[in-house]
Parts: structure tokens; sequence; C-alpha cells
């Protein structure tokens, strides 16, 4: 049996076409993933993310387990802030990615992945030899996501607070479409701009349909994980089991900038990815344009101009609007400058790729 979240229902009668995803049936498109791709960038979409996971980690040490487990540097954090990190799993690679949303030094929330919720839950349990209260909320709340460059406006007529006044990765819980508390989150994962809310699932649909009848006016669309995927991957953000992984470091994966050496954090994999980081990587993340029509899929090699193998592609799409081909793959890093051509091999045919 899937799992279902508080609005499988509405997109089952909205016509969605529906496909598991991390133990959930959830909503793959509407009416086309380049329609949807387009309506996020240009006016404003709503997504059903009620699938992800939500971990609470509270008590005087709660600092101190998460400076430890993860890669970036909690103590930078004021209440009402969010981070962006990753979990080292020891052996070089990557747990998971996640925000960590600060409420106090002794009281955070940990947004995992959906499919490693189980996973992530069980990797912070195993490290906690500090004593701090764990809670598994993942089924107790919902989410969704509303992006897009008219998201603010149209979010604004359903709550008073002053949605400009809530920065980048910064976060307020407040009164929403009638409903309090509701966690008011500017973190997106398509580059579009808007916020992301957090309640309790029995007041699901009561949101829903406010955001809808105040939507009317700005052409606001129900947006479908298809189109979600090519969003991030347009924006070059990173996916958990493709473009990072329990075998990727996040180093070789460009994320050095969420992983701090400071003195006094010492967590997992710390001498391993310093090390990494001071004497360099064999391989690399890149982002590449392909200059012929083409689409670079999952697993494709990537080649150099004789055709040696030199990497592989972790996520490709056709770039809807501009029909571009995109992709990200790791290679060997000698082919990771910017503006170096290396070639995808679709159908045994070597498609030249710009990196960019």
């Amino acid at each position: 049996m899937l799992k279902t979240t508080p609005f499988t229902d509405i997109h089952i009668a909205l016509g969605a076409r529906m496909a598991e995803f991390a133990g959930y049936n959830m909503p793959i498109e509407y009416n086309g993933i380049n329609n949807e791709h387009l309506c996020v960038r240009q006016g404003v979409g709503v997504f059903d993310v009620s699938h992800m996971g939500e971990i609470w980690v509270k008590g005087e040490k709660a600092l101190d387990l998460l400076q430890h487990i993860t890669s970036n540097d909690v103590s930078k954090l004021e209440a009402g802030k969010a981070q962006y990190t990753c979990f080292p799993n020891g052996k070089g690679g990557i747990v998971d990615d996640l925000i960590v949303y600060m409420y106090s030094t002794t009281k955070y929330l940990l947004v995992v992945n959906a499919s490693n919720i189980e996973k992530d839950w069980n990797w912070v349990n195993e490290h906690n030899t500090y004593g701090v209260n764990l809670e598994n909320a993942s089924d107790r709340m919902a989410q969704l996501a509303v992006q897009g460059p008219k998201a603010t406006e149209m979010l604004q007529k359903l709550t008073d607070i002053d949605l400009s006044s809530i920065p980048y990765y910064s976060f307020r819980e407040w009164s929403f479409a009638g409903v309090r508390p509701v966690i008011i989150s500017n973190t997106g994962y398509t580059g579009a701009g808007g916020f992301e809310l957090y309640f309790a699932p029995e007041h699901g649909k009561q949101i829903w349909d406010a955001l809808f009848e105040v939507g009317k006016e700005y052409g606001l669309q129900p947006i479908g994980l298809g189109a979600r995927d090519s969003l991030r991957l347009e924006k070059w953000y990173c996916l958990y089991g493709h473009d990072i992984d329990d075998t990727t470091s996040p180093i070789e994966a460009g994320l050095g900038w969420i992983t701090k050496f400071v003195d006094g954090k010492d967590f997992i994999d710390r001498d391993y990815l310093l090390k990494q980081k001071t004497e360099g990587v064999k391989r690399k993340l890149v982002h590449f344009e392909l200059q012929e029509r083409g689409i670079p899929r999952n697993g494709y090699e990537l080649c150099d101009a004789e055709g040696n193998k030199i990497g592989h592609v972790t996520s490709g799409i056709m770039l809807p609007g501009t029909k571009t081909g995109i992709g990200m793959g790791y290679v060997k890093t000698e082919f990771s400058k910017k503006e170096t051509i290396i070639y995808v091999k679709i159908r045994e045919k070597l498609i030249p790729a710009k990196i960019v």
C-alpha cells in the first residue's frame, strides 16, 4: 500500500498522472511538465511536498549533536534562520542532504528527503550519545511549496505577517489562511522565489482551498514532481539519489561551501574531507549544456573527444522553453573546467556538451 498525503484525493480528482515516489502516491504532472515548469518560472505554482521528512532535535546538547553529524557550521545559525547542510556517512559519502531550522540553541527542526526518512532517523539516533530528545514528526506535518515570481504577492493575501521581512533561508511560525501555527519558510528548491508552508495534516484542505481561491487572479496551478525536478535541475540544485549519494563526497559534489572546517567542530569525516579539499579530488560534479539536440539521461556515459569514458550523467533533461539539453554529471577533474567540451554518449553517438 502506497502512503498518501492530505492532498492525494485532490490530485486524483484534478486528473494528475500519479506514480510511486519514496513510498507515496504522488502527482508527477497535471497538464504537462513543460507547461508546469514555465508556470512556476513566470507566475506561481504549488507543490505538494508533504512526503518530506521532519525530525525535531531538542535538548541542552542539541547543538553539539548537530555539529557532530552535519557538515555545515550550525553554530552560525540564529533563531528564525535555516541552513542547507548534509550528513557525512563516515565513509566519505553522504547519508542525505537536509535543511536545519533553528528555533533556539536547544530546539532545531531537520527537514530531510522523503526517500531517506527512516535512514536519517536511524543515523541521527545512532550518533545521539548526547542525551538529546529526538522526535520523528514526519507523519504529523504536511507541506506545500508555493513557488514563482508571483508567489509572495499572492501569499501575502492570506497572512498578516510581512513576508518581505522573512529573508532567504529564514522562517517564522505564524497564522496563515486562518490556521496557526504554520511554519512559513523562505527556502525554495526551484530558484523562482516563494515560500514553503508546514502545518498539521488536518488543516491541509483549508489551506489548499484558500490558496486556490486567492490564486485565481494569479493563474495559480498545481505542479507535479516532474516539473519540480526540471526546475531544480535548471537551477543546478542537487537531487539525492542522483547527483549525491552514499558514494559521493560533498567536496566532489561542489558542496565545499556547506563543509566547514572551523575550530571546535569535530564532525564525521572531517579529516577525510579536509584532505580532499586540500589535495584535490579525482572527479567533480559538473553542469553542462548540449551543443546539439538531445537529452542526456541518468547513467549515460560522458566521454572525451576520442570516445574514452571520463564519467557519467547523474541528471538530465530537455529544458522547457529553450529546448536545450542540460545535465549534471561526474567527470575526471581535468575535464571539469568551465567552457570545456565533453561528449555525451547517446545511442552510440557522441553529442558535444559544454561545461557551464
